[in-house]
Protein backbone atom coordinates (compact mmCIF):
# COMPACT_ATOMS: atom_id res chain seq x y z
CA UNK A 1 0.00 0.00 0.00
CA UNK A 2 1.49 3.12 -0.91
CA UNK A 3 1.56 6.13 1.63
CA UNK A 4 -0.70 9.06 1.52
CA UNK A 5 1.31 12.57 1.91
CA UNK A 6 0.08 15.86 3.94
CA UNK A 7 1.69 18.88 3.88
CA UNK A 8 2.85 20.54 7.63
CA UNK A 9 2.64 23.88 8.66
CA UNK A 10 6.16 24.66 8.18
CA UNK A 11 6.34 23.21 4.40
CA UNK A 12 7.32 19.02 5.01
CA UNK A 13 5.18 16.68 3.41
CA UNK A 14 4.65 13.85 5.97
CA UNK A 15 4.07 10.53 4.64
CA UNK A 16 1.41 7.92 6.42
CA UNK A 17 -0.52 4.83 5.82
CA UNK A 18 -4.08 5.13 6.64
CA UNK A 19 -4.69 1.07 6.75
CA UNK A 20 -5.73 0.60 10.74
CA UNK A 21 -4.94 -2.89 10.08
CA UNK A 22 -1.20 -2.46 9.44
CA UNK A 23 1.29 -3.41 11.78
CA UNK A 24 3.87 -0.60 13.41
CA UNK A 25 3.53 2.80 13.64
CA UNK A 26 4.21 6.14 11.08
CA UNK A 27 7.36 7.90 12.65
CA UNK A 28 8.26 11.58 10.39
CA UNK A 29 11.26 13.61 11.46
CA UNK A 30 11.29 17.18 9.31
CA UNK A 31 14.46 19.48 9.93
CA UNK A 32 15.64 22.78 8.09
CA UNK A 33 19.22 24.48 8.69
CA UNK A 34 20.15 27.97 7.78
CA UNK A 35 22.81 30.24 8.26
CA UNK A 36 22.13 33.10 10.71
CA UNK A 37 24.42 35.57 11.89
CA UNK A 38 27.35 33.80 10.83
CA UNK A 39 26.49 30.34 12.40
CA UNK A 40 24.61 27.54 11.08
CA UNK A 41 21.25 26.86 13.49
CA UNK A 42 18.58 24.26 13.93
CA UNK A 43 15.55 26.40 12.10
CA UNK A 44 12.72 24.59 12.07
CA UNK A 45 12.16 21.12 13.55
CA UNK A 46 9.15 18.48 13.56
CA UNK A 47 8.91 14.93 14.68
CA UNK A 48 6.85 12.28 15.55
CA UNK A 49 7.33 9.41 17.01
CA UNK A 50 9.10 6.77 16.81
CA UNK A 51 11.50 10.03 15.06
CA UNK A 52 12.83 12.48 17.51
CA UNK A 53 16.40 14.55 17.09
CA UNK A 54 18.33 16.04 20.01
CA UNK A 55 18.94 19.40 20.84
CA UNK A 56 22.26 20.42 18.19
CA UNK A 57 25.96 21.29 19.29
CA UNK A 58 28.70 22.79 17.64
CA UNK A 59 31.77 21.71 16.89
CA UNK A 60 34.63 23.50 17.22
CA UNK A 61 34.82 24.43 12.87
CA UNK A 62 31.37 25.56 13.00
CA UNK A 63 29.20 22.42 12.39
CA UNK A 64 25.83 22.20 13.84
CA UNK A 65 26.43 18.54 15.05
CA UNK A 66 23.14 16.69 15.74
CA UNK A 67 21.82 13.12 16.49
CA UNK A 68 18.85 11.20 14.92
CA UNK A 69 17.00 9.54 17.79
CA UNK A 70 14.72 6.14 18.14
CA UNK A 71 13.47 6.83 21.63
CA UNK A 72 11.73 3.15 21.63
CA UNK A 73 15.12 1.10 21.08
CA UNK A 74 14.51 -0.45 17.62
CA UNK A 75 12.33 -1.34 15.10
CA UNK A 76 9.72 -3.62 14.53
CA UNK A 77 7.87 -5.34 11.04
CA UNK A 78 5.89 -2.61 10.01
CA UNK A 79 7.43 0.39 10.96
CA UNK A 80 7.45 3.27 8.30
CA UNK A 81 9.89 5.77 9.20
CA UNK A 82 10.22 9.26 7.10
CA UNK A 83 12.85 11.63 7.83
CA UNK A 84 13.14 15.37 5.45
CA UNK A 85 16.10 17.35 5.74
CA UNK A 86 17.12 20.81 4.40
CA UNK A 87 20.26 22.65 4.22
CA UNK A 88 20.13 26.14 3.18
CA UNK A 89 22.81 27.32 1.29
CA UNK A 90 26.10 27.70 3.39
CA UNK A 91 25.49 25.13 6.20
CA UNK A 92 27.62 23.15 7.60
CA UNK A 93 25.93 20.10 9.45
CA UNK A 94 26.75 16.72 10.69
CA UNK A 95 24.18 14.49 11.31
CA UNK A 96 24.86 10.93 13.44
CA UNK A 97 23.01 8.34 15.55
CA UNK A 98 23.52 7.75 19.75
CA UNK A 99 23.90 3.78 18.86
CA UNK A 100 23.60 1.43 16.22
CA UNK A 101 19.74 0.89 14.74
CA UNK A 102 17.85 -2.71 15.96
CA UNK A 103 15.80 -3.94 13.34
CA UNK A 104 13.79 -6.68 15.14
CA UNK A 105 11.90 -10.22 13.91
CA UNK A 106 8.85 -9.57 11.73
CA UNK A 107 6.15 -12.38 10.99
CA UNK A 108 5.60 -11.11 7.88
CA UNK A 109 5.73 -6.81 6.48
CA UNK A 110 9.40 -5.18 6.88
CA UNK A 111 10.41 -2.23 8.54
CA UNK A 112 11.01 0.80 5.77
CA UNK A 113 12.89 3.93 6.76
CA UNK A 114 13.51 6.35 4.00
CA UNK A 115 15.60 9.72 4.14
CA UNK A 116 15.80 12.39 2.02
CA UNK A 117 18.41 15.33 2.17
CA UNK A 118 18.28 18.65 0.23
CA UNK A 119 21.95 20.25 0.36
CA UNK A 120 21.86 23.56 -0.46
CA UNK A 121 24.90 25.79 -2.23
CA UNK A 122 27.60 25.46 -0.70
CA UNK A 123 26.71 23.96 2.00
CA UNK A 124 28.36 21.06 3.53
CA UNK A 125 27.21 17.55 4.94
CA UNK A 126 28.51 14.77 6.73
CA UNK A 127 25.79 12.13 7.32
CA UNK A 128 27.39 9.11 9.68
CA UNK A 129 24.38 7.23 11.09
CA UNK A 130 25.68 3.74 13.25
CA UNK A 131 25.58 0.53 11.50
CA UNK A 132 22.74 -1.77 11.26
CA UNK A 133 22.11 -4.54 13.26
CA UNK A 134 19.51 -6.84 11.91
CA UNK A 135 18.24 -9.52 14.21
CA UNK A 136 17.06 -12.96 13.23
CA UNK A 137 13.71 -12.92 10.73
CA UNK A 138 14.37 -9.13 10.46
CA UNK A 139 13.19 -7.66 7.06
CA UNK A 140 14.19 -4.06 6.47
CA UNK A 141 14.57 -1.73 3.53
CA UNK A 142 15.98 1.36 3.72
CA UNK A 143 16.54 4.48 1.38
CA UNK A 144 18.69 7.60 1.14
CA UNK A 145 18.19 9.79 -1.56
CA UNK A 146 20.70 13.14 -1.36
CA UNK A 147 20.28 16.06 -3.66
CA UNK A 148 23.46 18.95 -3.65
CA UNK A 149 23.56 21.66 -5.33
CA UNK A 150 26.70 23.80 -6.73
CA UNK A 151 29.34 24.16 -4.55
CA UNK A 152 28.49 21.59 -1.96
CA UNK A 153 29.95 18.71 -0.45
CA UNK A 154 29.36 15.66 1.72
CA UNK A 155 30.32 12.92 3.11
CA UNK A 156 27.88 9.56 3.47
CA UNK A 157 28.59 6.34 5.43
CA UNK A 158 26.01 3.02 5.67
CA UNK A 159 27.27 -0.04 7.72
CA UNK A 160 25.64 -3.15 8.28
CA UNK A 161 26.60 -6.16 10.98
CA UNK A 162 25.93 -9.70 10.23
CA UNK A 163 23.52 -9.92 13.10
CA UNK A 164 23.90 -9.92 17.19
CA UNK A 165 26.87 -11.52 16.86
CA UNK A 166 27.92 -11.54 20.41
CA UNK A 167 24.38 -13.95 20.55
CA UNK A 168 26.13 -16.40 17.69
CA UNK A 169 23.55 -14.64 15.41
CA UNK A 170 25.21 -14.85 11.41
CA UNK A 171 23.27 -13.52 8.79
CA UNK A 172 20.08 -15.21 9.35
CA UNK A 173 17.53 -12.36 8.84
CA UNK A 174 14.83 -12.49 6.40
CA UNK A 175 16.49 -9.79 4.68
CA UNK A 176 18.45 -6.59 4.07
CA UNK A 177 17.86 -3.92 1.71
CA UNK A 178 19.83 -0.54 1.38
CA UNK A 179 19.52 2.30 -1.54
CA UNK A 180 21.81 4.95 -1.60
CA UNK A 181 21.04 8.09 -4.15
CA UNK A 182 23.09 10.79 -4.55
CA UNK A 183 22.69 13.81 -7.41
CA UNK A 184 25.08 16.58 -7.55
CA UNK A 185 23.64 19.63 -9.88
CA UNK A 186 20.88 17.05 -10.75
CA UNK A 187 22.70 14.37 -12.56
CA UNK A 188 23.62 10.90 -10.51
CA UNK A 189 27.10 10.32 -9.12
CA UNK A 190 26.16 7.81 -6.47
CA UNK A 191 24.10 4.90 -7.08
CA UNK A 192 24.22 2.24 -4.43
CA UNK A 193 22.33 -0.57 -3.70
CA UNK A 194 23.06 -3.55 -1.24
CA UNK A 195 20.21 -6.50 -1.10
CA UNK A 196 20.82 -9.14 1.15
CA UNK A 197 18.40 -12.40 1.08
CA UNK A 198 20.84 -14.66 3.62
CA UNK A 199 18.32 -18.08 2.78
CA UNK A 200 19.11 -17.80 -0.92
CA UNK A 201 22.47 -16.84 -1.17
CA UNK A 202 24.98 -17.38 1.69
CA UNK A 203 26.96 -13.70 2.49
CA UNK A 204 29.04 -16.14 4.23
CA UNK A 205 30.77 -17.93 1.31
CA UNK A 206 33.46 -17.86 -0.89
CA UNK A 207 33.98 -13.85 -2.23
CA UNK A 208 31.36 -12.55 -0.73
CA UNK A 209 31.93 -11.25 3.80
CA UNK A 210 33.49 -14.45 4.19
CA UNK A 211 35.06 -14.42 7.62
CA UNK A 212 33.88 -10.81 8.03
CA UNK A 213 31.22 -9.61 9.80
CA UNK A 214 30.54 -6.04 8.78
CA UNK A 215 30.29 -4.22 6.11
CA UNK A 216 30.22 -0.27 5.28
CA UNK A 217 30.41 2.09 3.03
CA UNK A 218 31.58 5.80 2.57
CA UNK A 219 30.63 8.00 0.04
CA UNK A 220 32.55 11.46 -0.61
CA UNK A 221 30.85 13.74 -3.00
CA UNK A 222 32.45 17.38 -4.25
CA UNK A 223 31.52 19.58 -6.58
CA UNK A 224 34.14 20.73 -8.49
CA UNK A 225 36.82 18.48 -6.35
CA UNK A 226 40.75 17.99 -7.35
CA UNK A 227 41.74 16.39 -4.94
CA UNK A 228 40.05 12.97 -5.44
CA UNK A 229 42.66 11.13 -6.31
CA UNK A 230 44.64 12.19 -3.76
CA UNK A 231 41.55 11.61 -1.13
CA UNK A 232 41.62 7.96 -2.47
CA UNK A 233 45.52 7.40 -1.76
CA UNK A 234 45.13 8.74 1.65
CA UNK A 235 42.17 6.09 2.38
CA UNK A 236 44.36 3.31 0.66
CA UNK A 237 47.16 3.91 2.93
CA UNK A 238 44.64 4.02 6.22
CA UNK A 239 42.96 1.07 5.41
CA UNK A 240 46.32 -0.34 4.78
CA UNK A 241 46.86 0.23 8.44
CA UNK A 242 44.39 -1.71 9.71
CA UNK A 243 45.10 -5.52 10.28
CA UNK A 244 41.69 -6.53 10.45
CA UNK A 245 39.63 -4.95 7.89
CA UNK A 246 39.27 -5.15 4.29
CA UNK A 247 38.96 -2.77 1.49
CA UNK A 248 39.55 -0.40 -0.99
CA UNK A 249 39.30 3.12 -2.24
CA UNK A 250 38.15 4.98 -5.94
CA UNK A 251 37.67 7.81 -7.77
CA UNK A 252 33.84 8.56 -8.44
CA UNK A 253 33.66 10.18 -12.04
CA UNK A 254 31.28 13.16 -10.88
CA UNK A 255 33.99 14.37 -8.37
CA UNK A 256 35.02 12.56 -5.12
CA UNK A 257 35.78 8.73 -4.18
CA UNK A 258 34.20 5.58 -2.64
CA UNK A 259 35.64 3.71 0.47
CA UNK A 260 34.37 -0.22 0.52
CA UNK A 261 35.17 -1.96 3.72
CA UNK A 262 34.86 -5.45 5.54
CA UNK A 263 35.67 -5.72 9.40
CA UNK A 264 35.74 -8.43 11.67
CA UNK A 265 34.31 -6.84 14.87
CA UNK A 266 32.45 -3.65 15.76
CA UNK A 267 35.40 -2.12 16.91
CA UNK A 268 37.29 -3.07 14.41
CA UNK A 269 34.34 -1.16 12.55
CA UNK A 270 34.05 1.76 14.52
CA UNK A 271 38.04 2.26 14.41
CA UNK A 272 37.69 2.43 10.56
CA UNK A 273 34.90 4.67 10.55
CA UNK A 274 36.94 6.88 13.31
CA UNK A 275 40.11 7.29 11.26
CA UNK A 276 38.47 7.36 7.81
CA UNK A 277 36.53 9.89 8.47
CA UNK A 278 38.81 11.72 10.58
CA UNK A 279 41.15 11.59 7.38
CA UNK A 280 38.50 12.36 5.07
CA UNK A 281 37.24 15.62 7.24
CA UNK A 282 41.01 16.90 6.73
CA UNK A 283 41.05 16.45 2.73
CA UNK A 284 37.55 17.82 2.13
CA UNK A 285 36.61 20.02 4.88
CA UNK A 286 40.65 20.76 6.30
CA UNK A 287 38.97 20.48 9.16
CA UNK A 288 40.47 18.42 12.28
CA UNK A 289 38.67 14.82 13.08
CA UNK A 290 35.88 14.77 15.93
CA UNK A 291 35.48 12.66 18.63
CA UNK A 292 31.67 12.46 19.42
CA UNK A 293 31.12 10.49 22.65
CA UNK A 294 28.48 8.53 22.39
CA UNK A 295 28.63 6.77 26.11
Amino acid sequence: MAPESTWSSIGFVEPSFSSPKRVGRDGFLGLRFARRFGRTILAQCRFRLPLQALTPFELADGTACLMLLNPTGGLVGGDFLCTQIIQEPDTRVCLTTPSATRVYRTRDQPTVQETSIHVGETAALEYFPDHVIPHQDSKFHQSLRVEMARGSRGMFWDALAAGRVAHGEHWNFHEFDSRTEIFLCGHPVFLNRTRIRPAELDPARLGLAEGFNYLATLAIVVDEFDRSKETVAAMGAELTSMPHVYGGASVLAGGGCVVKLLARSAADLLHAQTTLWGCARQMVFGSAAVDLRKY
